[in-house]
């Protein structure tokens, strides 16, 4: 692809990249891209910066390291981390969507045993690198549940006696308080206050929660209640729910908003609980049609409107911090594209063109309701000892980085507040929420920041169908309000050629077992890459112009300081 860089009024190019192969010289309806660095729409809170997964164990075994130190050095903001089974009974050993911690047992006379290694394990990983967990207090202990299971018989672990209720709750109140006494000894005071508690997972989910809506109201309460009692300070929420455009969703996620305004509390007999900030789920849904996978990122949209709109319903709540405790394309991290072929959009370039596009019209849809978004759970992380590149949604498989990964680099470099962006793309955030993007036009569109030194523009080229086999757009971004002296321009790009490691991998013959330099060199084509190096331009009256080609599916980042 060329691209050319000039300011306007001015014939100032040059050659960014090289042209792509397989297009020829066709293109689709060039699309043009203004940005007024003058013109700011306030705070761009970092809501990218929070990551979850099942597999809690994975977090302290060295590709868990490995990737936790990536996703901590992303830019200068502090990661937050949520993962399932803290709670857990069993020996560490992981699996697909199960981990386990064992902090909870009791003794022949019933008295309770606590054992936080394993906790300990996964928080420190966290701490040491500058993150922050979002602590999930959850799930049954074994000696706790009210239908405990056995680990060692022939039943598979999924459905021992994790979902079902305390059959007390007093000692359950009591492990979270000792719980979470025990982080603010080991972790400090100060630390621990910046830490997120919720309760539990999708307990509109007989998969999750085998109590009813009440007995889950009335174990938010007891675990609020020990939160609270154990540090004053600390933050709690809830109630993670499925999306709430679902009816288990809606129901549960209003039915608890109604609790902690005006429902009679299960532990003091007083009106309302504790609540510091909400949280539910809200995922798309992929289609294989023809052999083609198409997303339906209207799917995820609609879920994360309809959340938004019953948060502001509530004018005590509506500016409580909303965290989407999972925003995702689907609900299934854990099963491969090799079994289930509707996702085998996630080794490629498709994953961070949606990923991209979806975290900003998030953004618009919090605008809209005029609620406080805080996060955006990307429920991925990574699997150990599976082969390379099977597809499930991560952000890395066995050490090398996926094209999605970028996208998250790419966002950490955008800080300051965001700007104003127009685009010629009729595509925007109420199409989509309303239709996805299914017709001829892709979604060709950006966000942009601009700091006391610095402006970053993400320009990313997205359709639902996962066909990169189409002509590339000629984008023109039109750019004001930049300073009157030389601005150092870097672009950074995602697609079939940078910033990706999969291709690399296809293009080796897809080696199950990589050789050492294969290796290396999988490692380094996974990392955020520029398409040349980077260049002076001199803006005209403050404005600037920069052409380039943008493939389908791909995404560039215009980096621009002074």
């Amino acid at each position: 692809m060329k691209a050319k860089i000039k300011s306007r009024y001015f014939c100032f190019l040059f050659v960014l990249m090289a042209s792509p192969k397989g297009y020829g010289q066709d293109r689709t309806p060039a699309v043009s891209i203004n940005v007024n660095l003058l013109q700011s729409q306030g705070d761009l809170p970092p809501i990218w910066a929070f990551f979850g997964y099942d597999e809690a164990n994975y977090t302290y075994m060295q590709d868990g390291k490995k990737l936790l130190s990536e996703i901590a050095a992303l830019s200068i903001v502090r990661v937050n981390v949520r993962a399932h089974n803290m709670l857990t009974s069993g020996d560490g050993t992981p699996g697909l969507k199960w981990s386990s911690t064992n902090a909870y047992t009791e003794d022949i006379n019933g008295k309770p045993v606590y054992n936080w290694k394993i906790t300990d394990s996964i928080f420190d990983t966290y701490v040491q690198r500058g993150m922050k967990p979002l602590a999930e207090i959850g799930f049954m202990p074994e000696a706790l549940s009210v239908n405990p299971g056995s680990l060692t018989d022939s039943k598979p672990k999924h459905y021992s006696g994790w979902p079902y209720p305390p059959k007390s709750y007093e000692k359950w109140a009591e492990l979270v308080f000792q719980w979470v006494k025990h982080c603010e000894q080991r972790y400090g005071k100060t630390e621990v206050e910046g830490w997120y508690w919720e309760v539990w997972n999708e307990a509109d989910l007989t998969f999750y929660w085998k109590g009813t809506p009440d007995e889950y109201l009335k174990l938010y309460d007891y675990t609020a209640d020990a939160v609270k009692r154990a540090l004053p300070t600390a933050k709690i929420g809830g109630p993670e729910t499925t999306s709430p455009d679902g009816k288990s969703g809606g129901d549960l996620l209003n039915k608890f908003l109604i609790h902690i305004v005006s429902g009679k509390n299960y532990v003091t007999g007083k009106t309302g609980a504790p609540l510091d900030f909400i949280t539910f789920h809200a995922k798309g849904s992929p289609k294989l049609i023809d052999g083609t996978v198409w997303m339906n990122m209207g799917n995820q949209l609609r879920s994360i409107d309809k959340g938004f709109e019953i948060v502001a319903s509530t004018p005590s709540l509506k500016n409580l911090p909303i965290i989407i405790g999972e925003s995702d394309p689907e609900g299934c991290a854990a099963c491969p594209g090799d079994l289930h072929p509707e996702f085998a959009y996630r080794n490629s370039t498709m994953y961070a063109s949606y990923t991209a596009a979806v975290l900003t019209r998030t953004y618009d849809l919090a605008k809209k309701s005029g609620v406080n978004l805080a996060g955006a759970v990307t429920w991925a992380f990574e699997f150990e000892n599976q082969p390379y590149f099977r597809g499930f949604r991560d952000l890395a498989t066995n050490g090398i980085d996926k094209p999605v990964l970028n996208v998250f680099r790419m966002l950490g470099m955008m800080q300051g507040n965001r700007v104003a962006t127009t685009s010629s793309s009729k595509q925007n955030y109420m199409t989509i929420r309303d239709s996805s993007v299914r017709g001829e036009e892709p979604d060709v569109n950006a966000l942009a920041t601009k700091s006391t030194n610095a402006a970053s523009i993400m320009v990313w080229n997205y359709h639902d169908k996962n066909d990169v086999n189409v002509p590339p757009t000629t984008v023109s971004v039109v750019i004001k309000g930049l300073p009157q002296q030389r601005v150092l321009l870097t672009q950074y790009m995602i697609d079939q050629e940078h910033s990706n490691a999969y291709t690399a991998w296809e293009k080796m013959g897809s080696p199950a077992e990589p050789t050492a330099d294969e290796y290396k060199i999988l490692e380094a084509a996974g990392q955020l890459q520029q398409i040349s190096s980077a260049k002076y331009i001199t803006p005209i009256n403050g404005e600037a112009k920069i052409d380039f080609d943008l493939e389908r599916q791909g995404v560039t980042l215009l980096r621009m300081t002074w």
